[in-house]
């Protein structure tokens, strides 16, 4: 295989596609639908929960890793309290002592350049130092799109899914303390406090994550890996709590057109369902807010006599100068937008702080947002990779999983998680949260009731009398779907139906 077909995604290679009960080609297009259960799932909030159990998971592999990531740091510490193991060494330590074990890594080539924490990976001078290590770097298909999925598959018997890379400057605990000296990048700089989730899986859904592993690393290589022919045993940490059991999941992909292969866009059309299902609450963590497909849908669920309320909580600081116009920039214009359909005071919008130093008064430190994650009522929970912005619709790739209650024990773990997210920002117990909400049935009143101290949200307040479209140059940094030139003369399509497979 050319350079050129593995760049531009040959559709020739041949697809890993699940063949499970519940998975089945879309009709009239050409995205693959991936549905099951979770035998088991748990919502681990901030980056200190989720590297603890990862390592752990980490170390009960026999075959085989995958990770998938927009970036990646192999000197991070993923247990920076307990020791100063990096994951370097865990997964140099895991190769050496099992011959059997394979571990592939894939990450966007630009992401250690664009974020600025680490060229060392570009460079593999130390990492990795074993062979059945292998890590590649993926240059995009498509012009300005970037590989986006935050993916951990092992032995196809437990994954993780959300907002997290192995990268630095993710680490932090619910307390997110302005100054934490374990909050520190592997250069040893601090950094502010960050907020996200991620979901660990078994069952079915660790089994589809890993065909969604395995179907990223041959469009990127055009290497095909099988899924794992034998179960792989996996042990539940007896101290984690499970969330839900049995619960029916559906994962959705986003991947970009090119002049060889169709896109998909799941991911957006799964996150508009979600609003589009809500009835009594909609509660979104975004670390970006700046997609006006989702504010439309947001404003008209807004402007139902008796829609759902509607609580976001994002970033309120943008860090770059691109980043500051244009995803600030429309950040503002969407709230402004949401403002003015907001006929009933549903609407509130929030970003979270925390006290600032003590030497310092009438100081407060935000919390940043890196979260992907909608809950609506206590029935359905999308969690992943994609933003609430352009790029995620139909650009990048992206891989988002959604949770659907069936019953009155997946209904409780919904508004559970739910309570335990607001209750780390108000600085309360998520059974306060829980008995605020339960006296008023509402998810703003109960915001309202608890949120009077230095710990707390914030309104995210704008000048209603703006501009409520995309400001200029949206098209060109935040764009939401490929640059396509041969699309543009009519001969995408022409290329397309040439080279597609008998």
């Amino acid at each position: 295989m050319t350079t050129f077909e593995t760049i531009f995604n040959n559709p020739n290679l041949p697809q890993t596609k699940s063949q499970r009960p519940g998975n089945r080609q879309k009709q009239g297009g050409s995205a693959l639908s991936l549905e099951g259960s979770a035998a088991k799932a748990a919502f681990l909030i901030n980056g200190n929960s989720y590297f603890a159990e990862l390592a752990r998971a980490l170390r009960q592999a026999r075959r085989t890793i995958w990770i998938a990531g927009w970036d990646f740091n192999p000197n991070i510490r993923l247990e920076p309290d307990k020791s100063d193991e990096t994951l370097a060494d865990l997964l140099h330590a895991l190769a050496a002592a099992n011959p059997k074990l394979e571990v592939r890594i894939l990450i966007w080539a630009l992401g250690p350049v664009y974020s600025g924490k680490s060229l060392q990976p570009l460079r593999k001078k130390n990492f990795p130092r074993n062979v059945r290590i292998d890590l590649r770097f993926e240059l995009q298909p498509t012009l300005r799109g970037c590989h986006h999925q935050k993916l951990v598959s092992i032995d196809d018997a437990v994954a993780f899914i959300g907002g997290i890379d192995l990268t630095s400057r993710r680490w932090d605990t619910w307390l997110h303390r302005a100054k934490d000296k374990l909050r520190r990048d592997p250069e040893g700089v601090s950094y502010d406090p960050l907020h996200d989730v991620q979901a660990m899986v078994t069952g079915d859904a660790a089994r589809l994550i890993g065909d969604i592993a395995r179907r990223r690393w041959e469009n990127a290589t055009g290497e095909r890996h099988l899924p794992l022919t034998e179960s792989v045993p996996f042990t539940w940490p007896a101290n984690l709590a499970v969330s839900m059991q049995e619960i029916p999941v559906t994962l959705a992909l986003t991947e970009p057109s090119t002049a060889f292969r169709n896109g998909i866009s799941d991911g957006i059309a799964m996150t508009l369902d979600v609003i589009a299902r809500a009835r009594r609450q909609l509660y979104v963590e975004a670390q970006y807010l700046a997609s006006f497909r989702v504010a439309d849908a947001i404003a008209a669920r807004l402007q139902e006599e008796d829609g759902p309320e509607v609580i976001i909580i994002c970033t309120r600081s943008s860090h770059g100068l691109i980043e500051k116009i244009v995803m600030g920039g429309n950040r503002d214009r969407v709230i402004r937008r949401l403002k003015r359909a907001d006929r009933a005071a549903r609407l509130r919008v929030y970003y979270p702080v925390v006290p600032g130093p003590a030497q310092k008064k009438d100081n407060e430190v935000e919390v940043l947002i890196h979260s992907k994650l909608m809950i609506a009522d206590d029935e359905l929970i999308r969690i992943g990779s994609s933003n609430l912005n352009n790029r995620s619709e139909g650009l990048d790739y992206e891989c988002d999983m959604l949770f659907e209650a069936d019953s009155g024990e997946h209904r409780r773990a919904i508004a559970d998680l739910r309570s335990r997210l607001l209750a780390e920002y108000l600085g309360t117990a998520t059974e306060t949260f829980a008995a605020a909400f339960m006296r008023s049935g509402s998810v703003v009143q109960a915001i309202d009731a608890l949120n009077d101290g230095p710990r707390g949200l914030r309104e995210f307040a704008v000048d209603l009398s703006g501009s409520i479209s995309p400001i200029r140059g949206t098209g060109l940094f935040d764009p939401a779907r490929p640059f396509a030139p041969l699309d543009r003369l009519g001969l995408g399509a022409l290329v397309r139906l040439l080279i597609r497979p008998a």
